[in-house]
């Protein structure tokens, strides 16, 4: 697997626990320890273990053992080492203060395309609008007690 399709892989399984601005970063021109940076946010501590472990139990699924792993126990900001990879998830909080992509601004970034992939289906021609109206007729009317 090439360092492009192991950072979209991460990418996609971080956005699968629902991990919030996911960007990735192309540092191959800038770095010489890796090819990508994927940086995304959680907005709890274990949303953001969460996110952490369906990338590293999915990666060692593919075969794809991390170099090291650092932050798990705290939550704030984890770290999983894939070396050509690097993913960092951190807590919203935390992202803000460290502000890693204003380091890697000249980065090519590359946000995946998860849009087309998660679109709802659209309702059919055929299937009227639901309205303000409709949704009244199928609620139940209310009943009052009477008090003395």
């Amino acid at each position: 697997m090439n360092s492009k399709d192991k950072s979209l892989l991460c990418a996609h399984l971080a956005l699968d626990k629902k991990a919030l601005d996911l960007v990735i970063l192309d540092v191959q021109d800038y770095s010489s320890f890796t090819s990508y940076f994927i940086i995304c946010s959680g907005t709890a501590d274990r949303h953001v273990q969460a996110i952490a472990s369906n990338i590293e139990i999915t990666c060692k699924q593919k075969g794809l053992q991390p170099l090291g792993i650092e932050g798990f126990r705290e939550g704030k900001w984890i770290l999983l080492d894939y070396d050509d990879v690097v993913v960092h998830v951190f807590h919203e909080p935390v992202r803000a203060f460290y502000d890693l992509e204003r380091l890697w601004v000249e980065a090519p970034r590359i946000i995946p395309d998860t849009a087309a992939e998660k679109k709802a289906p659209k309702p059919s021609r055929d299937t009227p609008p639901r309205t303000k109206k409709s949704r009244e007729q199928k609620t139940k009317p209310k009943t009052r007690l009477k008090t003395k």
